[in-house]
């Protein structure tokens, strides 16, 4: 037993658990509200940050749905090869892959016609287009383009014509056939003044 000390009460100091009342201690309802109470804190948050992610950006625009594409089969045929493109020193033979693609891509073979002659084919030039490929099927071309320079293409080359960069065919071999793809199929062509 501890001795008292005079003019000093010695009071016993109840343990914090015990200290509470029964109506204190928390009841499974008392537990189940203050979850719904932190949970409302969190959506009222969650909320507040969707508004000020959504302010001042503008909803992104639906996206048109394309109509479906086809099937373009096109098998080789001499007489294929057309006057009707870009260059008049050209045929194009037109693989189908514009009207396959409802204007997606175009797809053509290009003969170019020779001898070359600089003063009609050696104009500076871009096209206004998504992409453009080129691939040669037979013989060779000689090309500019801005940023590589002079460069010579033989058959089994590709390279690619990145959009509206400044570009123009220098010389050509007499038999050179070349496949070309572009989106979109159809597109403006700038021709430049030196």
């Amino acid at each position: 037993m501890a001795k008292k000390k005079p003019g000093k009460k010695l009071t016993k100091k109840p343990a914090r658990a015990a200290s509470r009342s029964s109506a204190q201690k928390k009841s499974p309802a008392r537990k189940s509200s203050a979850r719904k109470a932190a949970a409302g804190k969190a959506t009222a948050k969650s909320s507040a940050r969707k508004k000020l992610a959504s302010k001042g950006r503008a909803p992104a625009p639906a996206k048109r749905a394309r109509p479906k594409q086809r099937i373009a089969i096109s098998h080789y045929r001499n007489e294929d090869f057309k006057a009707d493109g870009l260059r008049t020193y050209a045929h194009y033979r037109d693989l189908g892959m514009a009207d396959a693609s409802h204007g997606l891509a175009q797809a053509h073979v290009i003969r170019l016609i020779g001898p070359c002659n600089p003063a009609e084919v050696s104009k500076l030039h871009f096209h206004d287009v998504e992409f453009q490929m080129v691939y040669v099927l037979k013989g060779w071309v000689k090309t500019y383009l801005e940023g590589q320079g002079e460069t010579m293409m033989r058959q089994g080359s590709a390279w690619t014509q990145p959009p509206k960069i400044k570009h123009l065919i220098m010389d050509y071999s007499d038999d050179v056939e070349l496949l070309e793809v572009i989106l979109p199929a159809e597109f403006k062509t700038v021709e430049l003044t030196v």
